[in-house]
């Protein structure tokens, strides 16, 4: 524990001016963001007596082994930085609010050519029109299909899409008169947008613009004599009307607005907040936080602001933000906000009539989600700590293993041999530690050899942080180790010393390998190597889940009804999970290889050039030099390179028809981007980084 004094800035060092200031621990990563008015008055906060500090406070100061500032011109520019490095550096002691699921929006992909509607989940992307969030994925598809009568806009995949472009034949959809079927040309790219644009007018809260156009047409029919489109058309006012009925009116005067609520305790706070769009509740969600700070409830309300619009723009701000308690000082928050839509924005407190009623249907909603957390929550981290508790026990550990770190083997016999390794802190998965290797130093198949090879690795490169924070006691020192056997720069060059969470700067309390006595002693071997002996290892056998302890000759047998064994499971199953969904990404990227990728300078767009000019690559294989310079972008020197490159090269093998015996030709539809023939891999798995 740290006591603060030791780093206390000396007087007048800290300026009595806005800004942004950032605690640091030992190892350099920074533990906690805040901003002020007054830099020199807020953190001479920190510095008292710690007897009169908030314990949280009192815990932060503690750990924090280094505090520096950086001065801005206006409140606005600080709450801006402090948002971005909150964002940035995931400090321990910021309050982080965190979904309590993931909801689902009804999205319209505006930035494709034919724009699709579709549920979607995650982070938002440029160019797509969201709506919600929803409660359940049903409920946006139940709507989305009332409104396809009226607005018929395409719902299918690309493949879908391409398909039915190449038959000539839309799918079921086009044939109900639920789309448009602009896949087949029934109505041009120009008119399916404006159906979009329409389908988001009408989500938007512009209804009755469209019912009273119906009703008129609907009228003009009948008074025609035209009774079956009078018919439809009343059907279409009917699947209008029941889409609206799905979410009443709360608010008179098609009222945009966000609701925002807090519930809170001395440990946790719930925030609900509602989306009213037209007067109409378009959505709805809600986050949890633990209160690891003193805070205040105009601070929640306004970290809550940050996390709601930090990344939006224009009118997915509202013109309207009700909130329980205003931040201090409000006036930066809204000047935010207003910057962010590109207009005013009204943040207040409701006071009396619809909207104060709909504040306390939303207070509520935030003290049901905050009593149903606390439940569910006390129960698993309960069954967590029992289980951190039981694995200690069991392995002989001073302390419970607050950070154990999981290695995995993956390979297609002996082909693209790759490792993962993941990471559960306090007996939870945090992926963006998640890491994965290339084998690099030998080929083949061997276990063994590859867990020593990757345990090296990680903690050489532990070691190498280690000394760049000044950690090293005793003399010791890493300059031996700035260059690796496998090429790699591991020593103490310089770096940007900025607080970002480094890759393997943090060590385990426990190393956990998926295997059995073989592989955890490759790996005790491999921390013995580097005089590594204050971090325990084990392994977990699938056979029968013995754990292995090095050199021990019998393992240890957790029972079966094990908190201790189920969290190992997890944790080796993830890890498994992992590594072969690497390893199948680097199979696929292998299958879908080409000779063009050794031409150098030849981009995909080149190579796409190529395989539309000559169809295939078969036939690019048999074309003259004087035939690849026609294709455009392609040069002499450009296609006599590629001409070596490809006669270099074995031809594929040719496809067979195992029905029948017959050798297939090559189609321009099978091929990848690079020209050969596709083979399907699993999906890729985008989390985590290659080392």
């Amino acid at each position: 524990m740290a006591d603060p004094s030791s780093y206390r800035p000396k007087p007048g060092e800290i300026p009595d001016s806005p800004g942004v200031y950032r605690f640091r621990d030992e190892h350099r990563r920074v533990i906690y963001v805040g901003k002020a008015k007054s830099l020199r008055q807020r953190l001479a906060n920190y510095f008292q007596d710690l007897a009169g500090l908030h314990p949280r406070t009192r815990s932060m100061v503690t750990t924090a082994a280094s505090v520096e500032w950086t001065v801005v011109s206006t409140e606005v520019e600080a709450l801006q930085l402090e948002y971005s490095w909150i964002k940035e550096y995931d400090p321990r002691f910021n309050v982080k609010y965190r979904d309590d699921k993931s909801y689902p929006y009804l999205a319209v992909t505006m930035n494709e050519e034919y724009p699709r509607v579709q549920v979607m989940r995650g982070h938002k992307k440029k160019g797509v029109r969201y709506f919600g969030p929803y409660a359940h994925a049903w409920a946006i598809r139940d709507t989305v299909d009332l409104l396809l009568r009226v607005f018929p806009v395409r719902t299918c995949s690309a493949g879908v899409f391409k398909n039915a472009a190449r038959t000539g034949r839309p799918c079921l959809l086009g044939y109900i008169g639920k789309c448009s079927a602009p896949c087949v040309d029934r109505v041009s790219a120009e008119e399916h947008r404006e159906l979009a644009e329409e389908f988001c007018d009408f989500m938007t809260g512009r209804t009755n613009t469209y019912i009273r156009r119906l009703e008129k047409q609907m009228a003009e029919a009948a008074d025609d004599m035209e009774y079956e489109r009078a018919a439809r058309l009343r059907d279409d006012i009917g699947a209008l009307k029941k889409a609206m009925e799905k979410s009443a009116v709360v608010l008179a005067d098609a009222t945009d607005a966000d609701l925002i609520a807090v519930a809170e305790d001395e440990l946790e706070a719930a925030v609900q907040i509602f989306h009213v769009r037209g007067g109409r509740v378009r959505g709805q969600r809600g986050w949890v936080t633990d209160k690891v700070e003193e805070i205040t409830t105009g601070a929640l309300v306004e970290h809550a602001l940050q996390q709601l619009y930090g990344e939006e723009t224009g009118d997915a701000v509202p013109k309207e933000v009700l909130v329980p308690a205003l931040p201090d000082p409000v006036e930066p928050v809204q000047e935010w906000l207003a910057g962010r839509r590109g207009s005013g924005v009204s943040l207040r407190i409701p006071q009396r009539g619809d909207k104060k009623a709909l504040m306390e249907t939303v207070q509520r909603n935030a003290q049901q989600a905050l009593v149903l957390h606390k439940t569910k929550r006390a129960s698993d981290l309960t069954t967590r700590s029992r289980a951190l508790e039981e694995i200690a026990d069991a392995l002989d550990l001073d302390s419970a293993p607050l950070r154990i770190e999981c290695y995995d083997i993956s390979h297609l016999q002996g082909d693209d041999v790759v490792a993962s390794m993941v990471v559960f802190e306090d007996g939870l998965a945090r992926k963006s530690e998640y890491r994965r290797f290339q084998i690099k130093g030998f080929a083949g198949q061997d276990d063994v050899r590859s867990m020593h090879e990757v345990i090296t690795r990680r903690f050489r490169r532990y070691l190498a942080e280690k000394e760049k924070t000044g950690e090293w006691t005793d003399g010791e020192s890493a300059e031996a180790l700035e260059i690796d056997r496998h090429g790699e720069i591991v020593g103490t060059g310089p770096t940007e010393d900025d607080g970002r969470p480094k890759k393997f700067a943090y060590p385990p309390q426990l190393v956990v390998v998926d295997g059995g006595a073989p592989q955890v002693a490759a790996a005790r071997r491999a921390m013995d190597e580097l005089g590594i002996d204050d971090i325990a290892v084990c392994g977990l056998a699938k056979r029968l889940e013995e754990v292995w302890l090095p050199g021990d000759d019998d393992p240890v047998v957790l029972p079966r009804t094990s908190e201790g064994l189920y969290l190992l499971q997890r944790v080796r199953d993830e890890a498994h999970r992992f590594a072969i969904s690497y390893q199948r990404t680097k199979r696929s990227k292998r299958f879908r290889s080409s000779p063009l990728d050794d031409v150098p300078g030849l981009g995909d767009t080149r190579k796409q050039a190529l395989l539309k000019h000559f169809g295939s690559l078969k036939k690019l294989r048999s074309a003259t030099i004087d035939q690849i310079c026609e294709v455009p972008g392609i040069g002499r020197k450009t296609a006599e390179t590629i001409a070596v490159a490809l006669a270099r090269s074995a031809p594929a093998a040719p496809a067979v028809n195992t029905a029948t015996g017959e050798i297939m030709e090559e189609e321009p539809g099978t091929m990848g981007s690079s020209g050969e023939q596709v083979t399907t891999g699993a999906p890729d798995e985008r989390r985590g980084q290659e080392t």
